[in-house]
């Protein structure tokens, strides 16, 4: 075993975060016929649903665009970490010393890109973030991209729309990790600084799905409107829970991010769910020829599946991948191949994206969308748009 692989493998007892940049070297891929992109997804646990939509948009964008670039073949690798950040960190040094991948991808939940972060920045390996969807992640590595979403960028506009509509006092329930905290954190300073009232702030435990006693602290508290995140799996329990203790009935309007009426959920979830208003950057129901194609070709190759906002942060992540390629003419070396990604733009079936040079996030529009029933299923449909939401955290002041 090389003494590369020992430090990877961490049987040195010593940090990868601490080592030196120069302290190994790994034979790069590019150098070779092929290109090799690793996705850490967890196909596999609590999140399974996550990993299946990932994986399926990610393999839908290369079956669409081929599997070559500047005369390389791509080689697409994928490893099921369960959900388990521990695992994930162990799968890439696995796909950084063994696989000798160029790219990494995926990424469902924050503790996951965080744990990855020391590993992709040690071996300069570029890494593309999917899902998780917490503001700070991309300050923990100069080596990751976001293809998907943050929290303020869906929040902030849900805020606006809230105190728009005469929506002034507000309780906030969240799950109680960093992407919820992110969402209770952005969404109170907007609402805050429109003139809005936040009643009191709720943190349900990621691992309980009982949310019963929050809604009814939520109910007593007799705001305007309730404002809800928790992971895309845990919306339909949510939800029904929601029905059950007759919010909407005691004049509290229910609002949103997407994650809580799931594209790939909401076959199964009730029409109780009718009118809910949710803030998200994708719905199936997107009207626009790129998404008439992206659904017909997803649902042909995946029967019984309805893309959803996974599925298109991975199509789009393997979009940024291959635009940065191609700008590189094949050239995987990571800081050249970073260096070129930074620059992607692209028209995808959520609208017009590009990654922000300056802070390494994607823009994309948002949308304002309202759960109605179109060919007897429930769809997100959207009525609002608000173009190009640029993530502000990173940027310099």
């Amino acid at each position: 075993m090389t003494f590369a692989r020992r430090l990877f493998l961490g049987l040195t007892g010593v940090s990868l975060a601490s080592l030196a940049l120069g302290a190994f070297t790994i034979t790069p891929a590019a150098a070779e016929d092929s290109i090799k992109i690793g996705l850490i997804l967890p196909m596999s646990g609590p999140q399974a649903s996550t990993g299946r939509q990932s994986a399926a948009g990610a393999k839908l964008w290369i079956a669409q665009h081929g599997e070559t670039i500047a005369g390389k073949k791509i080689e697409l690798i994928i490893k099921d970490d369960g959900g388990v950040a521990d695992q994930s960190k162990r799968l890439a040094q696995e796909l950084v010393v063994n696989d000798h991948v160029n790219i990494i991808g995926g990424f469902g939940l924050t503790p996951i890109a965080f744990a990855v972060a020391p590993v992709v920045t040690q071996a300069k390996v570029p890494a593309v973030i999917f899902t998780a969807a917490t503001s700070a992640i991309v300050d923990a590595s100069p080596y990751f991209i976001r293809a998907g979403r943050t929290m303020p960028q869906m929040t902030n506009p849900i805020a606006d729309w809230a105190y728009d509509n005469n929506i002034k006092s507000v309780v906030t329930l969240v799950s109680d990790y960093a992407p919820g905290i992110d969402a209770e954190k952005f969404f109170k300073q907007e609402f805050e600084k429109r003139g809005g009232k936040i009643i009191e702030s709720l943190r349900a435990p990621l691992a309980s799905p009982d949310f019963s006693a929050f809604l009814q602290k939520a109910k007593d508290d007799k705001p305007d409107a309730l404002f809800l995140f928790v992971p895309s799996g845990q919306g339909a329990s949510l939800m029904k829970q929601v029905t059950d203790r007759e919010l909407t009935k005691a004049g509290i309007k229910v609002i949103a991010t997407g994650d809580v009426t799931d594209d790939d959920l909401m076959p199964g979830m009730s029409d109780d769910l009718l009118g809910m208003i949710t803030g998200h950057d994708y719905s199936a129901d997107h009207d626009s020829p790129e998404n008439k194609k992206f659904v017909a070709d997803f649902t042909k190759a995946n029967p019984g599946m309805r893309p959803n906002m996974m599925a298109v942060a991975a199509y789009d992540g393997l979009g940024i991948m291959y635009k940065g390629l191609e700008a590189t003419k094949g050239d995987a070396t990571g800081a050249t191949l970073i260096e070129a990604m930074k620059t992607v733009s692209m028209v995808s079936p959520r609208g017009p994206i590009k990654v922000d040079p300056e802070t390494r996030e994607l823009t994309s529009n948002q949308y304002m969308r309202k759960v109605e029933k179109k060919n007897g299923q429930l769809y997100n449909v959207e009525f609002k748009t608000i173009p190009m939401v640029r993530d502000e955290t990173h940027v310099k002041k």
